[in-house]
């Protein structure tokens, strides 16, 4: 039997797509097993692999997708013991590249990974552990899986970290405090692991903390202040002036730092958990071993320790000082800077004061070393009145000055005693402090220590001569100085001035003298106790009474000598120091010898000439008594006789 060869339809074969030949159920099974063998990922992203090659470059790395990637084999420096089959996780940067294959990163993964781990060890405050890589500035810095952290030099610890270098390659737990997304930065703290910890001992010491409790601690800071103290987990101050009985400037005199000390608590509050703490207290008081020979009146010895404006404190003992008082240190009335007498450093002797044992407070003196010198024998006699001296001035008063005649001696010169012919109204006006000036003791006190003085008593009073000058009626060219309403000052010779009323300034014209002008004027009243002169322009003109003339005309021949010595006075009249004092002195007795020659010639008749010049000087004596010694019954009616007189002449 022949076979009928059958024709292949191509056509309908190329009508078909390819797997057109498998039936839906087929279809599915297919995909099923397509899906499961390949997996679908996303760039960006961490994802796990398996190790399915190593060569020497590369790592073949299979994460499920239609093929596998390669990642460099120095990213697993970390990891030596790598082989086949092992699990890693790599980041996915492409998905395919322009050679077509699979791009991953163990390195990116691993900087994803930590920070994943960081942020949620922040949200969560978590404790991670990192490794100290290298010092830098301000602190430390810290490799957390593969990310730089700052560990700053305060947060390392709960004291100070003065050698950051002894941490650099150690393993340290941190608590990540700060992120900064922006820059990519970490802030991680040691600090606060520890103070946790501390937390529950200091509540513990706290609780059981009592009032004169020893305590062992270690020293962290020093300040000029005191010293901070770590007992364990809280910190106690102990103030400088509670590290010993003795005086010290600074701490570390005494103290070291990180060095185990023993301390008494002193005083602590519970709100603000401060705690004082005592080191001197441990130890007995050096007052109480104070020898009981020193009392009141011994002499102590010392090392000055400190210098203040009041005062200075001497050293007895580490803890027992005296204060020595400015105004101890000197028999001198006048108070200077302490430091003028003494130094920090000196060793001096001194006087117990004052003593009190109970208060362990002492006061001394160095001045009760040397004699009182208003206790000295020959004081009376060194200082009798009458006697001269130079002193310094030393202070200025309204009412004069005070001068130092030697240390501890003083006297007051009063305003009144400065000059005999100026008005001083402040010594200032005359001296100043620091000058040195003559002066004559007027009187002295032992009992109250008082020394009265002068300086216008090294000279005669001029005013005995200025008497004789200036005799009632006289007539003076006179300076207006100034004018007021009642009147106007004059300055007459020597420099002395006088007053004459408004009403005795009238001209002969009716014009009435202004200041500045020079005129004539007529000694109207003299006082010496008072040291005033009145006078008045108007009276030289006006119809003069009997007593008040003659006017003084230029030298005459009975009185040249007068003349002549007023000439000389006047020369210097600008001058007022109490040198031309002598000049007036010599200028009275010169007019009383001249003035009484004239009285005894005309006196004597011819023919008793023989006979009048042996009658005794006790008549010329009687002749020559001054206007003033008859005048001084009559003062009160002279006076007012010369106001109704002057009355008289103004109607």
């Amino acid at each position: 039997m022949e076979e009928t060869a059958v024709e292949f339809d191509w056509e309908g074969l190329s009508a078909k797509g390819f797997g057109e030949g498998y039936s839906k159920s087929k279809r599915a099974e297919m995909e099923k097993l397509y899906e499961g063998t390949l997996n679908s990922i996303t760039e960006k992203e961490v994802i796990n692999g398996t190790v399915v090659g190593i060569t020497d470059r590369d790592v073949i790395v299979n994460i499920g997708f239609k093929s596998d990637g390669l990642v460099a084999l120095s990213e697993f420096r970390d990891r030596p013991e790598l082989k086949v089959g092992d699990e890693v996780q790599v980041y996915i940067e492409e998905q395919e590249n322009a050679n077509g294959q699979l791009v991953l990163s163990r390195r990116k993964a691993k900087i994803v990974k930590a920070w994943e781990t960081i942020q949620h060890a922040y949200e969560h405050d978590e404790v991670i552990e990192g490794m100290v890589k290298r010092r830098t500035k301000g602190g430390l810095i810290v490799d957390i899986y593969g990310v730089e952290a700052f560990l700053p030099g305060s947060q390392i610890d709960v004291k100070p970290i003065r050698d950051f270098d002894v941490f650099v390659g150690k393993k340290m737990e941190v608590k990540v405090v700060k992120i900064n997304y922006t820059n990519d930065n970490v802030v991680v703290s040691h600090k606060v692991l520890i103070e946790k910890d501390l937390e529950k001992q200091k509540a513990e010491i706290l609780n059981n903390l009592e009032k004169g409790q020893v305590l062992e601690g270690v020293i962290k800071n020093m300040t000029n202040f005191g010293v901070f103290i770590d007992l364990g987990g809280v910190d106690g101050l102990l103030h400088i002036t509670d590290i010993s009985w003795g005086r010290i400037n600074h701490p570390e005199e005494v103290l070291q730092l990180d060095a185990k000390v023993n301390v008494v608590v002193l005083d602590f509050d519970d709100e603000k958990k401060r705690i004082s703490l005592g080191m001197k207290q441990l130890t007995s008081h050096p007052w109480d071993s104070l020898g009981k020979e020193i009392e009141i009146g011994s002499k102590v010895k010392g090392k000055i320790v400190n210098v203040a404006d009041y005062g200075a404190f001497l050293e007895l003992l580490p803890g027992v000082e005296g204060l020595i008082h400015v105004s101890e240190m000197s028999w001198s009335q006048h108070l200077r800077n302490p430091q003028d007498f003494i130094s920090i450093g000196d060793e001096i002797e001194a006087v117990v004061l004052t003593i009190d044992r109970d208060e362990r407070k002492m006061s001394l003196g160095i001045k009760q070393l040397s004699e009182d010198p208003w206790t000295k024998q020959d004081l009376i006699v060194s200082y009798a009145v009458g006697t001269k001296h130079k002193g310094v001035v030393r202070n200025l008063t309204n009412f004069g000055l005070f001068i130092e005649l030697e240390e501890g001696i003083d006297g007051l010169v009063h305003v009144s005693d400065l000059s005999w012919t100026k008005k001083i109204k402040h010594p200032s006006e005359f001296v100043k402090v620091g000058d040195e000036l003559e002066v004559v003791v007027l009187e002295l006190d032992v009992d109250n220590r008082r020394l009265a003085l002068s300086h216008k008593h090294l000279e005669e009073n001029p005013w005995d001569t200025f008497e004789t000058v200036f005799t009632r009626g006289s007539v003076h060219k006179c300076t207006i100085i100034n004018k007021s309403e009642k009147g106007a000052i004059l300055e007459l010779p020597y420099g002395l001035e006088g007053f004459s009323t408004t009403k005795n300034l009238t001209k002969e014209d009716g014009s009435v003298a202004e200041a500045g002008e020079t005129l004539d004027f007529m000694v109207m009243e003299f006082s010496k106790d008072e040291k005033r002169i009145a006078l008045s322009h108007t009276a030289i003109f006006s119809e003069p009474q009997p007593q008040e003339r003659p006017k003084a005309a230029p030298a005459k021949k009975d009185v040249k000598g007068k003349s002549k010595a007023v000439d000389r006075i006047n020369k210097d009249a600008e001058k007022t120091t109490l040198g031309d004092l002598e000049a007036l002195s010599a200028l009275k007795e010169q007019m009383e010898s001249k003035a009484t020659a004239p009285k005894k010639e005309a006196a004597k008749p011819k023919a008793a000439a023989k006979a009048e010049e042996e009658k005794p000087a006790a008549k010329a004596k009687a002749e020559e008594k001054p206007a003033a010694e008859a005048a001084k019954p009559k003062a009160k009616k002279a006076k007012a006789d010369e106001a109704d007189a002057a009355d008289e002449k103004s109607e």
